[in-house]
C-alpha cells in the first residue's frame, strides 16, 4: 500500500489561490503574514489533484476507492458505490466507522436531492441520567469505553434503503469486495499502527485485543496482513440476507449481549432495539449563496443534512455572516480574515448548542430551521463582529428560546470517515459515516467494532438554572451531530457543481466549510482546498492547525483578544467537482485518503 506523505501548501498557491479576492482597502486589512513548513517537512508541495471524465469515488482509503471504482466499472450506481466502499472501510479503517456505527447520506439523481438518515438511536430503556454518576455529569472518557455508549446501529439499514431507491447492481454483489478483503487479508496502514499505538482501551477487549495486537501489548507491525473471517461472515450474511440479518437474529443478539456484559460501563440496547430501527428519509436543508467581492459573481445552491445533524445549519451560518462583513474582501492569509471568520464561527455554535437536536423531540425556532438561516437573521448575528474577539459568542433568539445550551465541551475524534461519488449517469452522493471516537466503544463483535454514539448527547439534561437542554439523554432519539455531507449545484443551470465532506468530530463543520468556501469564493481546486491549513472555533478558543501558521500570524490574532490553540486538526476532506472538462478530486493529505475514477 503506497503511504502518503504529507505535505502544505506553497505561499504561490496561496497567492494564486486568492486571485479572486482583491484586498481590503479598509486601513489595516492588508496581511503580511505567512503560512510555515511544519518542522520535519521536505519542501513545501502542492497536491495536484485528480482529474477524470466518466465517474470518480473519493474515500478514505485507497482500498475502499478501489472497490468503489470497481462497483462503478461494473456499471453500479453512485450508492452501489459506495454501499461497497463502506462494507470495505469497515474492515480497513475500523477506527472510523463501519457497520456498527450510523451515516447520512445526500443523494441527487438529477431530478431531486434527498437526505438518508441512518443515524444512531438511544436505547428505549435510557432516560436523561444515562451519563449523570453520584450526581455529576461523567466525563467524556468514562462514558466512551463500554456498553452504555452504544447506540443502535443505523448504517446497514440506510444502504439497503437507499439501494432500494438508487441501486442498479445486486445487494449481493456490492458485498464481494470486502469479504474477499477480509478472507484475504488487508495490510495495516501506518495510520492504522499510530492510532492502535496510542489508544489504551482497545487492547483490552477479549475480541479486538488479539486481533490488532501482538502478545506483549504492542500493536502489528506496519504490512502485516489482518485476516478477519468473522466480519466476512458476517458480511455474507447481510448480503444474503439483507439488513435483518444483522438487527434480528443471531448477530443482534451478540451485539446486544456484549453491550450488556461489559464489566465497567455496561449498557441498556435491547434486541427490540434493534429490530425496530428504521432509517429515514429527509427533505435536504439547501440555501442559495453567492458569495460576495469576487469579480465574476456566481449563484450556488448549497444542500445539506437537516438536523439531527448541525453541520448544514452551521455552515449556512458561518457563509452567511461572512458574506455580510469584510471578510468578503479578504485572502486567506490575512489574519483580518481569520478573525472574521472564528467570529462567525462563534456565533454559529453558540445557535448549533441551543437550538438543534433530533426534530421528532425537538421543535425548530419559530416553526422552521430555515429562521437560523435566513439573510434578515444573519445579517443581525454579523453586526454582532467588532475589531475584537467575542471569545464566547452568545445565542440569537430568532425566536423566544424554550431550550439551553450544553456547557459540554466539544470532541476532537477520529472515529469518522467521507465518501464522495460520482457515477456514468451523473448520479451523485455526499456521505459521511460514523462511530464516534476512534474505535468506538473498544467492543468489538463477530469482527466490527461497535459505536460510542450516545456520548454525542449532552451529559446532564438540564443547565444550571434548571432548563431543560435540547440535545439531552431520551429513549430513541438521535444524537446531535456535526457530520455535513454536502452538495453544491449551479444556481442558473442545475447542474452538480461539488460533492464533499470531511471527519472531525465537531471541527467537520469547519472542515467543510473551508473547502466550500476556498472553492466557491477564491476559485481553488478541490486539492488546493483541503491542503490549505485548518482553522476554526467551537465557541471558545481560536483552533488553528499546529505548525501550519507563523507566529506573525497568531500574534495578530491575539492582538485582536483571540486565546489561540495550535492544535492537530487531522481533517479527512474529500470532494469531488465538476467543470466543463470533466471531474476534479481532491483527497486530505493528513489521513490516507484517495480519489480513482475514470
Amino acid at each position: 500500500m503506497k503511504r502518503f506523505h504529507f505535505v502544505v501548501l506553497v505561499s504561490a498557491l496561496l497567492a494564486s489561490a486568492c486571485s479572486h479576492a482583491p484586498s481590503a482597502t479598509r486601513p489595516g486589512a492588508s496581511g503580511g503574514a505567512e503560512f510555515r513548513q511544519p518542522e520535519g517537512a521536505s519542501g513545501l508541495i502542492a497536491q495536484p489533484g485528480w482529474h477524470g471524465q466518466k465517474f470518480a469515488v473519493a474515500t478514505a482509503h485507497p482500498l475502499a476507492s478501489e472497490a468503489g471504482l470497481e462497483i462503478l466499472q461494473a456499471g453500479g450506481s453512485a450508492v452501489d458505490a459506495a454501499i461497497a466502499v463502506q462494507m470495505v472501510l469497515t474492515l480497513v479503517e475500523p477506527q472510523s466507522s463501519g457497520i456498527g456505527g450510523g451515516a447520512f447520506l445526500l443523494h441527487h439523481d438529477g431530478r431531486e436531492t434527498v437526505v438518508f438518515d441512518g443515524r444512531e438511536t438511544a436505547p428505549a430503556a435510557v432516560n436523561e441520567t444515562l451519563f449523570i454518576e453520584d450526581g455529576k455529569p461523567m466525563s467524556f472518557r468514562e462514558a466512551v469505553v463500554g456498553g452504555r455508549a452504544v447506540g443502535v446501529p443505523g448504517t446497514v439499514r440506510m444502504l439497503e434503503m437507499a439501494h432500494g431507491a438508487y441501486g442498479k447492481l445486486p445487494w449481493a454483489r456490492l458485498f464481494e469486495p470486502a469479504i474477499e478483503l477480509a478472507e484475504d487479508g488487508f495490510p495495516i496502514s501506518l495510520r492504522l499502527y499510530r492510532l492502535l499505538k496510542a489508544d489504551r482501551h482497545l487492547r483490552k477487549d477479549p475480541k479486538a485485543g488479539p486481533y490488532f495486537y501482538e502478545r506483549d501489548g504492542e500493536p502489528r507491525a506496519v504490512g502485516t496482513l489482518l485476516r478477519n473471517a468473522e466480519l466476512a461472515n458476517v458480511l455474507r450474511r447481510i448480503a444474503a440476507e439483507g439488513s435483518r440479518a444483522l438487527y434480528e437474529g443471531d448477530i443482534a443478539q451478540a451485539v446486544v449481549d456484549r453491550v450488556h456484559d461489559h464489566p465497567d460501563n455496561p449498557g441498556l440496547l435491547s434486541m427490540a432495539d434493534m429490530a425496530a430501527y428504521q432509517a429515514k428519509r429527509r427533505q435536504p436543508l439547501c440555501t442559495d449563496y453567492a458569495p460576495r467581492g469576487m469579480r465574476q459573481a456566481r449563484s450556488y445552491r448549497i444542500c445539506g443534512v437537516p438536523p439531527p445533524s448541525s453541520g448544514a445549519i452551521a455552515i449556512d451560518q458561518i457563509l452567511g455572516i461572512l458574506n455580510d462583513t469584510e471578510a468578503r474582501f479578504l485572502r486567506f492569509d490575512n489574519p483580518l480574515w481569520m478573525h472574521y471568520y472564528t467570529e462567525a464561527a462563534r456565533l454559529a455554535f453558540a445557535d448549533r448548542a441551543r437550538y438543534v437536536a433530533d426534530p421528532d423531540f425537538v421543535a425548530a425556532p419559530a416553526g422552521s430551521w430555515q429562521s437560523l438561516i435566513s439573510p434578515s437573521y444573519l445579517a443581525e448575528r454579523a453586526r454582532l463582529i467588532g475589531p475584537q474577539s467575542m471569545r464566547v459568542a452568545p445565542p440569537g433568539t430568532p425566536s423566544p428560546p424554550t431550550t439551553h445550551y450544553s456547557s459540554m465541551p466539544e470532541q476532537m475524534e477520529y472515529g469518522t470517515s467521507h465518501i464522495s461519488v460520482v457515477d456514468a449517469w451523473g448520479n451523485a452522493l455526499a456521505m459521511t459515516s460514523t462511530i464516534e471516537d476512534a474505535f468506538g466503544a473498544r467492543q468489538m463483535v463477530r469482527g466490527f467494532l461497535l459505536n460510542n454514539e450516545l456520548t454525542d448527547f449532552a451529559f446532564s439534561p438540564t443547565d444550571s438554572s434548571g432548563a431543560p437542554i435540547a440535545n439531552r439523554v431520551q429513549p430513541g432519539k438521535r444524537p446531535r451531530s456535526s457530520m455535513s455531507p454536502t452538495l453544491v449545484f449551479d444556481n442558473d443551470s442545475g447542474q452538480l457543481v461539488m460533492s464533499g465532506g470531511s471527519p472531525g468530530g465537531a471541527m467537520i463543520i469547519h472542515y467543510t466549510a473551508k473547502l466550500l468556501y476556498a472553492t466557491l469564493n477564491w476559485g481553488l481546486t478541490p486539492q488546493q482546498a483541503i491542503d490549505l491549513p485548518n482553522f476554526g472555533s467551537l465557541n471558545g478558543p481560536t483552533l488553528l492547525e499546529d505548525q501550519r501558521f507563523s507566529p506573525a500570524f497568531v500574534d495578530a490574532l491575539r492582538s485582536r483578544g483571540h486565546e489561540v490553540k495550535e492544535l492537530d486538526l487531522s481533517s479527512g476532506l474529500q470532494a469531488i467537482r465538476k467543470g466543463k472538462d470533466g471531474y476534479t478530486g481532491g483527497a486530505d493529505p493528513r489521513r490516507e485518503g484517495r480519489v480513482m475514477g475514470e
